[in-house]
C-alpha cells in the first residue's frame, strides 16, 4: 500500500523543466530550435515527452538556432524560440540576441544554467549569461524558484511582443529544472509581476492628426520615409492606401523593404548609403519628411545635420526613446504607426491633398537620369545579373528571401523587388555575417510549402555552413544561391575606394596567391576555393556551379524546381562595387555613382 501511495505521489508531480515546456505550448509555441548540453538535458527530455505538441529542431550550432528562431519571428506573428545549454552554449546565442535587439525582433532565448549551489564559483560550463546579455536584451530573467516558471514564461512573451518588440532571455538553473511541485498546483496563466514595465500604447491625439494633415497640405516636396516599424505593426495596407490618396512618393530603409510595394510607381526604393540616387536626392530636397517607424540610422542619414536640412519632420514611432534621439522632429508622435496611418486615412480629404505634380516630374527626371545599372561582361556573371535573373524567375512565386551580410545583401535590396512585407529577411542593424542560411531555415520550418531562398556571399555562407546538415536532417528545402567572388566583397570595396586597393586579409583563398595582396589579374580568381559543390554533396544536398552567363537562367530554374534543399554556386567577378554609394558621414552631394 505504501509503495502504491508513493507511486501515485510521483505521478502527480511535475518537474520545473516540464512546466516550462507546458508554458511554451500554452502560449501557442509550435517550434523551438534547441541544442542540448549538460545544463539543459532536463528541458530536452521534457521536449521529447511533448514532441507531438511542439517540434524541436536541432541546429548544428547555437547561433544557427538563434537566427532560425528569428526566421519564424520575422515572417509570422509568432515568437521565435531558441535554447542552449550553459557556458559556451549560452554565449553562442549572444550574437542572435544582439541582432534581434537592434532589429526589434520578438524572440525568447532559453539557457540552461549550472545549479544554484555553484553559481559564482566558476563551475564547469558556467557563464553569467544574464550579466553578459543585460545590454542586448529587452528583458532578462533568472528563475530561482520553481513556482515562478510559468509566470516568467508568460512575462517573457508579454515583454517580447508588446511595445517595441525585442528579445527576452530566460536563464534556468538545472536544479530548478529538476525540482517538482504537485501537478494540481500548476497554473499556466498566473498574474504577471512587472511593476516597472508599462509600454506606452498611446492613441494619437486628434490635434496631432490635424497638424500632420496641415503640414501635408502645405508641402510642395513631401516624402514618406518608411522603416521596419511599418512592417512590425502590420501597416502595409494602410500605408499603401495613404500613399495612393496623397500621391506622396515612398522610400524605405532596409528594414522597411516590402512595407510598400517595390514595383509601385510611387516607390523610390531604398535610400541611404547604397540607396537609389533618386531616393537620396528626393530626401535631400524634401520640404516635408513623414518618418514612419524609423530610427534615423547613420547608414540612412549620412551626415546627420545635413539630412533633410530644410524640411519639416514628422516622426511617428512606438518607442518614445527614438523620438529626437538622432534627429529633432517638428511633429513628434509616440504611437503605433498603423493606428496613426489609419487615423490619417480617415481624416484626410480631397482638399488636403498637396499639389505636387511638379515634384513628381522632378523625381521622374531623376529616375530616368540615375537608374540602377551595372557592368555587362562577355561571359562572367555579375552579382547584380544573378539576383535580377532570380527575381524575374521567381517573382510570381512570392518567395521568402533571406540574405547574409555584405555586397550581396545590398544588391538583393536593390534588384529584388518585394511587394509584400515579411518576405525579405536581413540582419540590418547588427549586420551579422552568417545570418542568411539559418534564418532561411527558420522560414522553411514555419512555411513548409513556400519557396524559401537564401542569397549568400562566400564569406557569409561559411559562417554558418554547418546548417546545411539541419536542412537535410529536418527536411527543410531551402534554396541557396551562393554568389562566390572569393573575397569579403564589401570590405574589398572600401579598400578599393579609400585604401588604394591594398588587400588586408579580404581574399578568402590561399595566402600565396597574388589576390591576397590585390595583385591578381582580371576580375575573377583562377583558383576557386573551397569546393562548395563538394561540401554540399557531403551533406547530401544537390548542387551545381555556373560560371558563364548563358548557363545562369537554366541553372536557377533547376534550383527552383528541385525537390529539397539546393546550393547553386555562381562564380562572380570580385571587382564589382555596390553603387550608388554615399561614403560614411557624407551627403548625397558626394554620392558615388560609377
Amino acid at each position: 500500500m505504501a509503495i502504491a501511495e508513493e507511486k501515485s505521489t510521483k505521478q502527480a508531480q511535475i518537474l520545473g523543466a516540464e512546466i516550462l515546456v507546458e508554458a511554451l505550448i500554452h502560449h501557442q509555441s509550435k517550434f523551438i530550435f534547441a541544442y542540448p548540453g549538460g545544463a539543459s538535458m532536463p528541458l530536452h527530455q521534457a521536449l521529447r515527452k511533448n514532441r507531438e505538441r511542439i517540434r524541436t529542431i536541432l541546429p548544428r550550432h547555437e547561433q544557427g538556432g538563434g537566427f532560425a528562431a528569428q526566421g519564424i519571428s520575422r515572417t509570422t506573428n509568432m515568437v521565435g524560440l531558441c535554447m542552449a545549454t550553459s557556458g559556451p552554449g549560452a554565449t553562442n546565442l549572444v550574437t542572435p540576441i544582439a541582432d534581434a535587439k537592434l532589429d526589434s525582433v520578438p524572440m525568447i532565448a532559453i539557457t540552461g544554467q549550472v545549479t544554484q549551489a555553484v553559481i559564482g564559483s566558476d563551475a564547469f560550463q558556467e557563464t553569467p549569461i544574464v550579466e553578459v546579455c543585460r545590454a542586448i536584451t529587452k528583458h532578462h530573467f533568472m528563475i530561482t524558484d520553481i513556482k515562478d516558471v510559468a509566470r516568467v514564461v508568460k512575462e517573457a512573451f508579454h515583454v517580447a511582443t508588446t511595445g517595441r518588440p525585442g528579445p527576452v532571455l530566460i536563464d534556468f538553473p538545472k536544479d530548478i529544472q529538476l525540482d517538482s511541485i504537485p501537478l494540481e498546483e500548476l497554473d499556466l496563466d498566473p498574474p504577471m509581476d512587472l511593476p516597472g514595465y508599462h509600454p506606452e500604447l498611446r492613441d494619437v491625439a486628434p490635434e496631432q492628426i490635424k497638424q500632420i494633415i496641415a503640414a501635408i497640405k502645405r508641402a510642395k516636396k513631401p516624402i514618406l520615409y518608411v522603416g521596419g516599424g511599418c512592417v512590425l505593426s502590420g501597416a502595409a495596407d494602410e500605408l499603401l492606401e495613404f500613399a495612393e490618396k496623397t500621391k506622396i512618393p515612398v522610400t524605405t530603409t532596409v528594414m522597411g523593404i516590402g512595407a510598400f510595394p517595390g514595383t509601385h510607381e510611387l516607390s523610390l526604393h531604398m535610400l541611404g548609403m547604397h540607396g537609389t540616387v533618386y531616393a537620396n536626392l528626393a530626401i535631400d530636397e524634401a520640404d516635408l519628411l513623414l518618418a514612419f517607424g524609423v530610427r534615423f540610422d547613420d547608414r540612412v542619414t549620412g551626415k546627420l545635420d545635413e539630412f533633410v536640412k530644410h524640411g519639416k519632420i514628422v516622426h511617428v514611432d512606438i518607442d518614445p526613446s527614438e523620438i529626437h534621439k538622432n534627429k529633432e522632429a517638428h511633429i513628434p508622435v509616440v504611437a503605433d504607426v498603423k493606428h496613426v496611418i489609419e487615423e490619417l486615412n480617415k481624416a484626410i480629404t480631397v482638399d488636403d491633398i498637396p499639389e505636387i505634380e511638379a515634384w513628381h516630374q522632378t523625381i521622374a527626371q531623376w529616375k530616368e537620369k540615375f537608374p540602377l545599372t551595372y557592368k555587362c561582361y562577355d561571359t562572367e556573371i555579375p552579382q547584380q545579373l544573378a539576383i535580377e535573373t532570380l527575381y524575374k524567375l521567381t517573382k510570381d512565386l512570392n518567395p521568402f528571401v533571406s540574405v547574409g551580410v555584405g555586397q550581396h545583401q545590398m544588391w538583393t535590396a536593390q534588384y529584388f523587388k518585394f511587394d509584400k512585407p515579411r518576405r525579405f529577411l536581413s540582419s540590418s542593424g547588427l549586420g551579422t555575417m552568417g545570418f542568411g542560411l539559418p534564418s532561411a531555415m527558420g522560414v522553411a520550418t514555419v512555411h513548409p510549402d513556400a519557396l524559401v531562398i537564401n542569397i549568400e556571399g562566400d564569406g557569409s555562407f561559411q559562417m554558418n555552413i554547418q546548417e546545411l546538415g539541419t536542412l537535410v536532417c529536418e527536411g527543410l528545402p531551402v534554396k541557396t544561391m551562393l554568389l562566390n567572388n572569393q573575397h569579403l566583397g564589401m570590405v574589398v570595396q572600401w579598400e578599393d575606394r579609400f585604401m588604394e586597393g591594398r588587400r588586408a586579409h579580404t581574399y578568402l583563398g590561399p595566402v600565396d596567391k597574388p589576390e591576397a595582396l590585390g595583385d591578381g589579374e582580371g576580375d575573377t580568381c583562377e583558383l576557386i576555393y573551397p569546393d562548395f559543390p563538394t561540401i554540399a554533396k557531403g551533406y547530401g544536398i544537390a548542387s551545381n556551379r555556373v560560371q558563364h552567363k548563358d548557363e545562369l537562367e537554366e541553372a536557377i530554374k533547376t534550383m527552383i524546381n528541385h525537390d529539397g534543399p539546393y546550393v547553386l554556386e555562381v562564380i562572380c567577378p570580385y571587382a564589382e562595387h555596390v553603387l550608388p554609394m554615399i561614403p560614411g558621414g557624407k551627403t548625397v552631394r558626394e554620392i558615388i555613382v560609377e
